[in-house]
């Protein structure tokens, strides 16, 4: 290899794999001496350097300079197998360091083919992940199909950098808010908590920090326009936009809606909320397989109760009729008592 041939390998590596051309020229030398120790087993002293601007190769015994011809061959076979194996790890960490810093972001991708259940996305310089456990249930896509998820996590195996991407984590939720809400990303809404089952329901809390903002207003958008976007990209998923409000007596009402709160009892030692609604109301409070009042507790970090009017009634009538006072017994029963005692004299 010439010193202009060295040269534009040394640029095309930067340019296209964007890895620093310090690191190629240091893999290079690297590689070359791992060959000139081997070539030379009985010499010491060897040293070979590279000029950065030039591209000549210097090698040297102590002082004396080398013919870098002197090396052979084989090591130059030797020195290829090394650099490439340098470079691949450079590649490897430039990726890595890219991606790393983008982790808990959105990014997008192509589909490029399935392995089993999971998905294998094409996100320009290298492919990621998106498991079955983190796709949204009942899902599909096709190969060439645009896909959209959060970078869940990023690590090295082995001579590549594994990504792993989720359509499923609640915070995919939270960064399309981000997204789609420039008051969010501006900090003048702050997302409070969020619960989710993918691909069924979102609740997300959040709280207006300017008094002139109305923070639900903001998240809905004119005529729903931001939440619409976000609800297509998660497939008609239903998202639910709760005022925060740091009071709990306030706040589980407000995760519950639409259905109707008559009332609400606290047990701060336990975290336990026992919430009262119409007969009526019930099926709604709780909501399909129970996701209603499953997702409003996850919410709030408290253990909600629901019951009704009706139910709440009997309960205290129980309660009354368990804390009466036992029967005195009556004059008779008492001397009868007393009759039947043993005498212990």
């Amino acid at each position: 290899m010439d010193r202009e041939e060295l040269l534009r390998l040394v640029e095309t590596l930067r340019r296209d794999k964007d890895i620093d051309k310090e690191i190629v020229f240091q893999g290079i030398e690297a590689a070359l001496m791992s060959a000139a120790r081997k070539h030379f087993a009985h010499r010491e002293g060897i040293t070979i350097e590279i000029d950065r601007s030039t591209g000549e190769l210097v090698a040297k015994e102590g002082d004396r300079r080398i013919d870098p011809a002197e090396l052979g061959r084989i090591s130059a076979q030797t020195a290829k197998q090394v650099m490439i194996q340098k470079i691949r790890e450079a590649e490897r960490n430039a990726i890595y360091d890219d991606f790393v810093k983008r982790k808990g972001t959105i990014v997008t991708g192509t589909v490029q083919r399935f392995e089993g259940p999971n998905i294998v996305a094409n996100l320009g310089k290298v492919e990621a992940l998106l498991p079955k456990s983190e796709q949204i249930v009942d899902e599909a896509y096709h190969p060439g199909d645009r896909v959209r998820a959060m970078l869940l996590d990023v690590k090295k195996v082995s001579q590549r950098v594994k990504l792993v991407l989720s359509r499923s984590h609640p915070d995919f939720v939270k960064k399309l808010f981000e997204l789609e809400v420039p008051e969010i990303a501006e900090k003048v809404i702050e997302i409070k908590a969020i619960a989710r089952e993918a691909g069924y329901r979102t609740k997300i809390a959040v709280l207006s920090q300017d008094a002139h903002v109305d923070c639900v207003g903001a998240c809905v958008g004119v005529r729903g326009s931001r939440i619409k976007n976000i609800v297509d990209e998660l497939v008609g998923e239903k998202i639910d936009i709760i005022r925060w409000d740091d009071a709990p007596e306030a706040l589980i009402p407000n995760t519950l809606k639409p259905a109707e709160i008559v009332g609400i009892m606290l047990s701060p030692e336990t975290h336990q909320a026992t919430v009262v609604v119409p007969n009526d109301q019930l099926s709604l409070a709780i909501g399909k397989r129970g996701q209603n009042v499953r997702l409003a507790s996850k919410l709030t970090s408290w253990d909600i109760d629901i019951l009704t009017e009706e139910e709440l009634s009997q309960k205290e009538i129980a309660t009354e009729e368990d804390s009466s006072p036992e029967q005195t017994p009556s004059g008779n029963d008492q001397e009868e008592l007393a009759t039947s005692a043993p005498d212990n004299d």
